[in-house]
């Protein structure tokens, strides 16, 4: 059961192929990340200094891919509600069924629960 007009599915839906389409322009720019799955360009000699401030700069970067995958693997799996022929799938709590409320999607169109399933997953977990 949504509760979703046309009109803010198709701006969701906008929405999260406009992020979709970020990720991906970020990525194509990273020629050594996790997307593009090229190894890192071996560092020449440096000063230890340089080296540990690479490194550093190496992790972070790192990191930023992984979190970059996990967006656009949630946008997917977004998207493919659209696109599963179920319909009012998008929009859905994956644990209770209830239709997320439109103010959490507009904020997060790739979100898969409502607040208060939200908040008790992520209560579970500390």
């Amino acid at each position: 059961m949504n509760i979703l007009t046309s009109d803010q599915l198709a701006a969701l839906q906008a929405s999260l192929e406009q992020r979709r389409l970020t990720l991906l322009r970020q990525a194509a720019g990273r020629p050594n990340s996790e997307f593009s799955r090229t190894p890192a360009v071996e560092e020449i000699e440096t000063s230890p200094a340089d080296s540990a401030s690479n490194r550093t700069l190496n992790q972070l970067e790192a990191e930023a891919d992984e979190l970059r995958l996990a967006q656009l693997s949630s946008i997917r799996h977004a998207l493919a509600k659209f696109d599963s022929g179920e319909n009012g799938a998008y929009g859905e709590c994956e644990s209770c069924g209830e239709p997320i409320g439109y103010s959490r999607l507009e904020a997060r169109p790739e979100a898969r629960f409502c607040i208060a399933c939200q908040t008790r997953l992520e209560q579970q977990r500390r």
